[in-house]
């Protein structure tokens, strides 16, 4: 048995990044998908959701740093260009969306994507005993979580 240079078993650390690079292509998108929708939102929500959005790509922008950073602790390539991000995303292109309430949507199904992802990969390095790659997991995972409670709180108020 091959261990990782941080002591995990080379095998299993191998397919995990598989997961993670797939997890780096679906936050590539919803990144872009925020992005779109910052920019192209309109309506009488548009400052609050603007500033939101803004908030949310922010973050997911740190968070794309982080999963690159643990491929790359893992000792593997993160994937990299705009091709592969498409060839293994689960989250859809969002094109010409402007109507508040389904910026939102657009949003929601993206993080549901991630968050099946993110689960699946929790699971993985649970097993691995990956306690960095747990742990980003679960802090993706919580933050998500709640920012899905708000945003689905404010569309079934608008709705």
């Amino acid at each position: 048995m091959t261990l990782t240079t941080i002591g995990l078993k080379e095998n299993q650390s191998k397919d995990l990044v598989e997961n993670l690079n797939e997890l780096l292509s679906n936050f590539q998108v919803y990144y872009q998908n925020l992005r779109s929708v910052h920019w192209n939102i309109k309506g009488e929500n548009f400052f609050a959701l603007h500033d939101k959005f803004e908030e949310m790509y922010t973050e997911a922008q740190v968070q794309i740093d982080d999963i690159a950073e643990r491929i790359l602790t893992l000792g593997e390539t993160p994937l990299h260009t705009y091709e592969d991000y498409l060839a293994n995303s689960k989250v859809k292109v969002a094109k010409n969306v402007s109507k508040d309430s389904e910026c939102v949507k657009v949003i929601l199904d993206s993080m549901k994507e991630l968050l099946i992802i993110e689960r699946e990969i929790l699971k993985k390095s649970d097993e691995l005993n990956d306690e960095g790659t747990n742990a980003m997991m679960s802090d993706f995972i919580a933050g998500q979580e709640k920012t899905a409670w708000m945003l689905n709180s404010w569309l079934n108020r608008a709705i």
